[in-house]
């Protein structure tokens, strides 16, 4: 396997001295069609020069912010995804932005203070917090766009001990032991990465992504990014299984896109590889936690119009827990939906993820549907619907060995909520909401979860106005 990793590494730096050298000839072919340089001067047609837009600050579906001479399709979709991973240009940002120089500065995020309620006996209830920031430094670089990314999280300062409850949660550790019923805290440095996307034509780019905490090109776009999860405070129970590696110490991503990069009404394909390291974060959530890029993924993603949004990927990853020895090999495949809306947007989400674990020779499937609906402009109604396999509910020990409980179990998590905005306007949008949830499980579980569990949370929201939808 390390083989094909290293050749996969080769492969970026080639593909990465191929895309510059065709920049270059594009680049020498533009100065002999210069002025003085190839035709003659009166055969050259006078550029029509641009009226300055007075929303120029502002996001509007479908528009890109400055652009280069040929477009630029990652200039739109990095301002609400994570790593290189799209989603439908229809789905709303919420943003702020200003320019600073020749630069487009941009800052989004959310926070969640919660009153978090998990039933049956292995529930608990906690009132907690949840909180992510992004920035964004945007710039015209030749003819390309270079986009710097810093995200953030105070999730170690504000979870409770020994992480957010959530029945039948699992991934990652504490104090050195599995974690289930509960989700991990993200690390406080999420991501630190630089993107630079090349016009090789007006259809075609090329583009180079990496950092020292970034996501590779594995999976959806993560839940904490997802327009149709940005209603939901926790975490899915198939996180572990579709986006998990949102977070990886150490990512190198390259590939190009084709198609109508300039105005999005066509189709788009992107086709991208990464090395990465595949350890998800230990239990020190403020530290950066390097190491070899022993992991690889694919992926191949399309967008249609505005509205659609599409991906399938494969990854191998290097002893991805802590307290597992094997490696797994990942599969996941997703569809985003996203339409604008009178007073208000729709945005919907399928994913399907598949984790096989290469020493156990077990595998896990994972199938996950969201949807988030604003209507009359202040008002919130969602949905996460899921149906996942959990092998980890019961960790070596006494308890596990309990003939009555299954190594693996199909367990499906049913939640629906609602919320309204009490600010909503161009800087801000602060809400309340509440949300419940109800599982199904195998009978055998009854005697540990209960028969009828029920979990429910109250919470109030806060994060930037909108600015793609005024």
């Amino acid at each position: 396997m390390k083989n094909v990793t290293h050749t996969l590494v080769a492969l970026i730096y080639a593909v990465t001295i191929l895309a510059c050298s065709a920049a270059s000839r594009a680049q020498e072919h533009q100065h002999d069609t210069m002025p003085g340089m190839g035709k003659p001067p009166q055969q050259e047609k006078p550029k029509e020069q641009k009226k300055p837009d007075a929303m120029s600050g502002m996001q509007m579906p479908g528009m890109n912010m400055p652009e280069h001479s040929h477009g630029n399709s990652f200039a739109e979709h990095a301002h609400f995804s994570s790593g290189t991973g799209w989603q439908p240009i229809d789905a709303p940002e919420n943003m702020w932005m200003w320019k600073l120089g020749g630069w487009d500065l941009m800052l989004h995020g959310n926070l969640f203070v919660t009153s978090n309620n998990q039933g049956g006996p292995r529930g608990a209830s906690k009132l907690e917090s949840m909180s992510m920031a992004m920035l964004m430094e945007q710039k015209q670089v030749g003819r390309g766009m270079l986009i710097f990314r810093q995200m953030f999280s105070g999730d170690a300062l504000t979870v409770p001990h020994p992480g957010f409850p959530e029945l039948f949660q699992t991934g990652e550790t504490y104090h050195g032991r599995p974690l289930v019923d509960h989700q991990h805290p993200h690390d406080v440095f999420s991501e630190i990465s630089a993107l630079y996307d090349l016009a090789l034509s007006r259809h075609a780019s090329w583009f180079v992504y990496a950092g020292p905490a970034a996501e590779p090109a594995l999976g959806p776009v993560a839940f904490v990014h997802r327009a149709s999860a940005a209603e939901l405070p926790l975490a899915p129970l198939s996180h572990h299984l579709q986006d998990s590696t949102h977070i990886s110490y150490g990512v190198v991503t390259s590939g190009f896109t084709l198609g109508n990069t300039k105005d999005f009404k066509g189709t788009m394909l992107k086709l991208e590889a990464s090395a990465f390291n595949g350890r998800e974060p230990d239990e020190h959530r403020a530290t950066i936690d390097l190491g070899a890029l022993d992991s690889w993924s694919f992926r191949s993603g399309v967008n249609v119009g505005t509205r659609w949004s599409g991906q399938y990927s494969v990854g191998h990853l290097v002893h991805p827990e802590a307290l597992e020895p094997g490696d797994l090999l990942r599969q996941t495949a997703s569809l985003a939906y996203s339409r604008v809306i009178p007073g208000g947007h729709w945005c919907s989400t399928l994913v399907w993820g598949r984790n096989h674990k290469e020493l156990e020779g077990t595998q896990q499937n994972s199938y996950l549907a969201e949807s988030v609906v604003n209507f009359a402009r202040l008002n919130y109604l969602m949905t996460r619907l899921e149906l996942v396999d959990k092998d980890e509910l019961f960790p070596p020990g006494p308890t596990a060995h309990a003939p009555t409980l299954p190594d693996s179990s199909r367990i499906g998590a049913y939640t629906f909520g609602g919320a309204r905005d009490l600010v909503h306007n161009e800087k801000w949008n602060i809400g309340v909401g509440a949300n419940f949830t109800t599982y199904s499980k195998p009978s055998a579980l009854d005697p540990v979860y209960g028969k009828h569990p029920v979990s429910w949370e109250v919470f109030v929201r806060i994060r930037p106005g909108t600015m793609g939808h005024m």
